[in-house]
């Protein structure tokens, strides 16, 4: 089997290092001057446990790669570059080889499924960190991450076993999991509140936005007859597995979205986040004035480069109250 990475930030970066490190065959498909330093010096990846350049092979497109059977191809970019991933992979592999979408938000299975035949989801739980180029750091001290995952929509298969067996002896906790995407909603409620950690001074007091946010999603997913699980499975699921760490004795700065304004990135996930909980209640009549106000915030700070964590909560309140 050869692990091709499609994405090699925070997420991909990560996985395709413990893989590698356990000495799986693998290739990441990364861009810009990301892609330009892991060429030129390897991947640097960092943990809490140690530090060291890895020399994983890396392209720039789908294309540069030449597909064999026993590929297999997990997908790490935001959601809002998913369609033109797929497409490109589409073109250069056909639509046999096998698909993860190991991504945050619930939308990037079903585009697949359009192009790809073999369509898996993973549930993604992983503190991963791309700040400069060339360099991922996960500020996990335990088990790297857990990842979960299953036939979409639902099942599990022979495939998905080994994938799940071989990231299990890569340090990553992963067991095929036949309801992959009632977990994955329950993880999309959780994200709802990367816009917060994104927009709001990191002294804000922000859990009556966190919960507000939450309770319009789980209310969501009621209205339209969604399977979930509890943020209380959610915590057991985690357990002590994972654990923050720091590395040079700093901690993880921020979550993707935030990750993404720092950056300057032109564009966010929102949309696939806060906005897939707003399009759920816009279909069935549920009203979701956080969420409304997150995905136009974030949207904005992305548009006018508006810097991050520069909000103060009373702000959002006011931007809340007006969509009520």
């Amino acid at each position: 089997m050869r692990f091709i990475l499609y994405g090699a930030g925070g997420v991909g970066g990560t996985v395709g290092a413990e893989l590698f490190r356990a000495g799986e065959d693998v290739i990441l498909v990364a861009r810009g001057a990301h892609l330009d330093a892991i060429q030129k010096n390897g991947l640097r990846y960092e943990t809490p446990h140690y530090q060291e350049s890895l020399s994983i092979a890396a392209v720039g497109h789908p294309n540069e790669i030449d597909f064999q059977d026993g590929d297999v191809v997990i997908m790490c970019m935001k959601a809002q570059h998913t369609l033109g991933a797929l497409e490109d992979l589409r073109a250069t592999a056909g639509d046999t080889i096998p698909v993860i979408c190991c991504q945050n938000g619930v939308a990037n299975e079903a585009m697949a499924l359009r192009r790809f035949r073999h369509v898996y989801a993973m549930a993604v739980y992983l503190p991963g960190e791309s700040l400069e180029p060339g360099v991922i750091r996960c500020h996990s001290a335990n088990k790297i991450g857990i990842l979960d995952a299953g036939v979409y929509p639902s099942g599990v298969d022979d495939l998905i076993t080994r994938v799940a067996e071989s990231l299990e002896a890569a340090n990553i906790v992963s067991v095929p999991t036949a309801d992959t995407m009632a977990w994955k909603y329950t993880k999309l409620v959780i994200n709802t509140s990367n816009a917060t950690d994104a927009a709001c001074d990191p002294n804000a007091e922000t859990k009556s936005l966190r919960d507000q946010l939450h309770a319009e999603a789980f209310a969501c997913f009621d209205a339209a007859g969604i399977p979930y699980r509890t943020l209380k499975e959610m915590r057991e699921r985690r357990g002590d597995l994972m654990k923050n760490g720091k590395i040079d004795g700093v901690g993880r700065a921020g979550g993707s979205s935030w990750q993404s304004l720092e950056n300057g990135r032109p564009d966010n996930e929102v949309d696939f986040l806060n906005g897939e909980i707003v399009q759920l209640g816009r279909l069935h009549g549920v009203p979701t004035p956080a969420n409304t106000a997150m995905q136009n915030l974030m949207t904005r700070m992305t548009r006018d480069g508006i810097a991050p964590r520069s909000l103060g909560i009373d702000e959002i309140d006011t931007l809340i109250a007006a969509e009520e």
